[in-house]
């Protein structure tokens, strides 16, 4: 298993700052099917590693990969391998597009193996959503496998700006709580050194890429 190369010290007078977004959003649009499967296949074999942190019938969060991200079915069929309910992020309550204001996610139940055959409607932003009334809260999934745009080499993540994932993960990530377990799910090029950390940003408690797995 290939492991990330360990950060370096900054400078502590040095103001840091992030990258801009475009350049990894345009840099993985830019990726073949066969790219993004390929890698997808790679990050893939790291997956056994969570294994021991997961009870036996867990309950596991995806997303869909409709902006270029590494492709997230492949850890739909881990799921289905393994007998892991696997559940898709839903924004508002029950479905309702007009509560967008609470950015609060919930979670919903996929019983199909393939992302491309469930039944979807689109959030505001673009995001693919499914339609249940069995919702459950953050809380109560063992892992999540969070989207991001750009990570480093200490578990801090940025995603697309929306605070989604941030605000849905706060009270757990304030508690302390063991559960869920946060994943990044990206490609090698979307590691950085350092970012800069926000006080409300929730940091990730790994990250599997292509090359590798990294625990935080």
């Amino acid at each position: 298993m290939q492991s990330f190369l360990s950060p370096t010290k900054d400078d502590a007078t040095s103001k840091l700052s992030n990258p801009p977004r475009r350049m990894f959003t345009q840099h993985r649009r830019q990726l073949s099917q066969q790219q993004r499967q390929h890698f997808a296949k790679l990050a893939s074999l790291y997956l056994p590693t969570l294994h021991p942190r997961l009870p036996k019938k867990a309950k596991v969060a995806v997303y869909y990969d409709n902006f270029g991200e590494l492709p997230t079915q492949v850890i739909l069929d881990w799921c289905y391998h393994l007998g892991y309910q696997a559940y898709l992020p839903v924004v508002g309550t029950f479905g309702n597009t007009r509560n967008n204001h609470d950015k609060r996610m919930r979670f919903a139940p996929i019983h199909r193996h393939k992302l491309c055959n469930l039944a979807t409607y689109p959030h505001s932003l673009g995001m693919p959503q499914i339609y249940s009334r069995k919702l459950i809260w953050a809380k109560q999934l063992d892992v999540i496998f969070c989207p991001l745009v750009v990570a480093d080499k200490q578990g801090n993540r940025m995603g697309m700006g929306g605070g989604y994932y941030d605000t849905t993960l706060a009270d757990t990530y304030r508690l302390g709580l063991k559960k869920p377990l946060k994943i990044g799910w990206c490609y090698d090029f979307q590691v950085v050194e350092k970012l800069a950390r926000q006080p409300w940003d929730v940091p990730l408690d790994g990250l599997i890429t292509p090359s590798g797995i990294r625990w935080f």
